[in-house]
């Protein structure tokens, strides 16, 4: 008896672990399979650029990850805050879905909540409960792609939420709930 007990939560583990590995998609299990995940990004407002690794070898790298939350920081207040490491995976992916690795462009990073208040009280379209609070969202365009294309592969990828800004010129990303909006 304790055997078939044990046999049968082996079977469900297993079964669990193909259900979540069916959620992403075949070109983004290849994608983060990668030996190395490097990204390009530009903050538009600061002018700086970085490139740099966040992977290699089944882990994420320190170093890549400060350059990467130094250069989405809120830039009003200076202030530095870490970022979800998913989300530099979702860049990748986008990146790899669409067959671009050029410079991801940053619109916002990280915002904290005081210029995310600041920006609410201008705008109809900033949340109360951002997850760019959290380190959670960046707002981007792909020089050189269409938003509509980063868009359509961006929801494509079904993870996180993906917002469309057609007129403000940016796609939303973030490591949030799966959802979409215009």
């Amino acid at each position: 008896m304790l055997k078939r007990g044990v046999d049968r939560r082996r079977f469900l583990m297993g079964m669990g672990g193909l259900g979540v590995a069916s959620l992403v998609s075949l070109p983004a299990q290849a994608s983060l399979s990668a030996p190395v995940r490097k990204l390009s990004l530009h903050n538009l407002h600061t002018g700086e650029k970085v490139t740099a690794s966040f992977w290699e070898e089944g882990h994420y790298l320190k170093e890549g990850l400060s350059t990467f939350n130094r250069v989405m920081r809120d830039f009003r207040r200076n202030e530095v805050h870490d970022i979800d490491p998913k989300l530099f995976d979702q860049l990748f992916l986008l990146q790899h879905r669409l067959g671009k690795a050029g410079e991801i462009q940053i619109i916002s990073g990280y915002r904290s909540p005081k210029t995310n208040a600041m920006l609410r009280n201008n705008s109809s379209g900033v949340a109360k409960k951002s997850f760019h609070m959290k380190g959670q969202a960046i707002d981007l365009r792909l020089p050189g792609v269409p938003l509509a294309e980063v868009r359509k592969a961006a929801l494509q990828l079904k993870v996180g939420g993906v917002g469309y800004y057609p007129k403000s010129d940016f796609v939303h990303l973030d490591t949030g709930p799966v959802r979409s909006w215009v």
